[in-house]
């Protein structure tokens, strides 16, 4: 085999990372050390994407697009088998008859609905007015790109591309990365904001190390350090064998459906493997179960799942996940398309933000702030920019709002299976976009109300234990 460079398939892959690592470190240095840069809490991912972006549009930096959108789809799905086969801590287990993640579910969920309804409203409305060449069903690129971010709006964009939307993979990874600068300058400027009014008390001040939250790295059930194999290996192999299921999965329900139903593979084949990251995350947690059913038996005798090596995993895939979606954007690609763009980014975050004003009030009235920011942050941005706006009023997380994040997430995949049919539906006809218009906003009405009445149920039951 030649080992030299002359070998491009043997080097190409290694180029393409160090490409990445050295982008990481430059964007971490820029948020270390220049002022303004760290005051707008901008991810670093973020941050390394778009001087990564930038460098390839000067024509200074090859990079294999190709490649990095092959580590955009497999990025998403590893890092949520990551996050989900992590054990949940006691503090983050919903108190008994605590509604809480079913009303963070719902919220998440109703935000997506109100997204695409926006969105579809503005596509289909400029498709039947001043572009009537434009692609009418592209709305439903707001809530994956700002709900879902870079994985889920690389995935559909590139599913409607093949519809017959030009530049419809590079508009979705637009809005997600326009959903990222959502986050951090309309959620840094709402902050500062409601400091100055004085409603806002507390923050983080960068240098205070008292309150620093540290997750543990090793439980008493787990292996001894002694064992041969690295406890990152057992982690690497608990992932990536879900993720062979994952695959295995997936092929086989695609394949049974084409057997029993063609028409219908046809529409949710391409969602099924645009969505796997969602079967990766059921099939961790029956794993969860078929561990615990293990050590009940007495056939498993150690906790080989290290939360704090998953999360680390998580966050790494993450990061990947994020420059690689950032830099394969064609900014060729949106002429003719910045009209729907703009009006869709304005509008998406100008809603969002008073939507989720409305009913976090209802849903959080002890921690309303926290638990507003957070939300805003997760769904304009992704879960990292939600958690870096909390972390500015809440640092050492003693309300409940970062666990919102997570359990609602985990909620929200169960309330949100029926967008993914919708979402195959809304391209193929005016009547089946009318349907999917007509079902995005049928959805959110018990969701709502949802939201409302197990809020008026709490006041009634408080009311009642101290005698009003």
């Amino acid at each position: 085999m030649d080992f030299s460079s002359s070998n491009i398939i043997l080097w190409s892959a290694v180029l393409q990372f160090g490409i990445l690592a050295v982008m990481i470190l430059i964007a971490n240095v820029l948020r270390i050390k220049v002022p303004f840069v760290r005051k707008s809490l901008m991810p670093t991912s973020v941050l390394a994407g778009f001087i990564l972006l930038l460098l390839r549009v000067m024509g200074l930096v090859q990079v294999d697009t190709d490649l990095m959108e092959m580590l955009l789809y497999h990025a998403i799905a590893i890092g949520f088998i990551a996050l989900s086969l992590q054990i949940p801590r006691d503090s983050d287990k919903p108190a008994k008859g605590d509604f809480i993640a079913a009303k963070s579910g719902a919220l998440i969920i109703s935000t997506y609905l109100v997204q695409g309804l926006i969105g579809l409203v503005i596509s289909a409305g400029l498709a039947y007015t001043v572009m009537p060449d434009f692609f009418k069903a592209a709305g439903i690129l707001l809530p994956m790109g700002y709900g879902q971010g870079s994985g889920q709006a690389n995935n559909v964009g590139s599913t409607y591309q093949a519809l017959g939307f030009k530049g419809g993979q590079s508009f979705g990874l637009s809005i997600a990365a326009m959903g990222y600068l959502v986050a951090c300058v309309v959620g840094i400027a709402y902050l500062n904001i409601m400091k100055k009014r004085g409603v806002i008390h507390g923050g983080s001040t960068g240098t205070n190390h008292d309150t620093v939250i540290v997750e543990e790295f090793e439980s008493k059930d787990e292996p001894p350090v002694s064992e041969s194999v690295d406890r990152l290996s057992i982690q690497f192999a608990l992932i990536f064998v879900i993720y062979l299921f994952t695959y295995l999965v997936t092929l086989g329900i695609v394949d049974l459906l084409k057997s029993g139903a063609p028409g219908l593979a046809k529409t949710l084949s391409p969602l099924l493997w645009g969505f796997n990251f969602i079967i990766g995350s059921l099939l961790a947690q029956v794993c969860h179960k078929i561990f615990k059913c293990l050590t009940k038996a007495g056939l498993m005798t150690h906790q080989h799942v290290n939360n704090y090596l998953l999360g680390r995993i998580a966050g790494f895939a993450f990061d990947i996940m994020v420059i690689a979606g950032i830099a394969t954007i064609n900014i060729e690609d949106l002429s003719g398309l910045w009209l729907p763009f703009w009006l869709m980014a304005i509008a998406g975050a100008v809603i969002t933000l008073w939507y989720l004003q409305w009913l976090c009030r209802k849903i959080y009235p002890d921690y309303y702030y926290e638990g507003m920011l957070s939300m805003y942050g997760m769904l304009t941005g992704n879960i990292s920019s939600g958690m870096m706006l909390l972390r500015e009023i809440d640092p050492s997380f003693k309300t409940p709002a970062a666990t919102n994040l997570l359990t609602g997430s985990s909620v929200a995949i169960a309330l949100g299976a029926p967008m993914l049919i919708f979402i195959g539906l809304a391209p193929q006809s005016d009547s089946m976009l009318l349907l999917t218009i007509v079902f995005l906003a049928i959805y959110l009405v018990p969701l709502v109300l949802f939201i409302l009445k197990a809020q008026h149920k709490r006041k009634a039951d408080d009311n009642d234990s101290t005698g009003r």
